[in-house]
């Protein structure tokens, strides 16, 4: 019997679970890579090859070229990991987050300067009816 997730209809909301975790294993596994200088200069030299070398699905590997980081996150990444490809990049978090709600980096900062997104709204999917 599987396990009830009512978590789920969150919208725009992809929970970090055990399914997600197995699913996005090795492309955080790639991530937890770039720690190290030696992984991150390889990375940089040819990301392709470097992804090769990874067991992570098609998907996963042109999502992390494309770097889109919405796409890594459903394919399994966590957000903790993922920073890493932007800190090879030379991104902040900041810059980051921003790249992923559509926003510039001043809009996303002014946002969480303000106190973040509004809690009125969609909070469960069908709630707007």
């Amino acid at each position: 019997m599987p396990l009830e997730k009512p978590y789920l209809d969150v919208p725009g909301t992809t929970i970090f679970d055990a399914d997600q975790s197995r699913k996005g294993y090795w492309l955080n596994q790639f991530c937890m890579s770039l720690m190290k200088a030696e992984n991150r200069e390889r990375f940089k030299a040819n990301e392709r090859a470097y992804l090769d070398e990874w067991a992570m699905t098609e998907e996963q590997k042109q999502a992390v070229l494309d770097r889109d980081l919405n796409r890594c996150i459903s394919l399994g990444g966590n957000i903790y990991f993922l920073a890493k490809i932007g800190a090879t990049d030379g991104k902040s978090f900041q810059q980051m987050a921003g790249s992923m709600t559509g926003m510039t980096e001043e809009e996303y900062r002014n946002m969480m300067i303000g106190g973040g997104r509004s809690p009125q709204g969609n909070r469960r999917a069908g709630e707007d009816k």
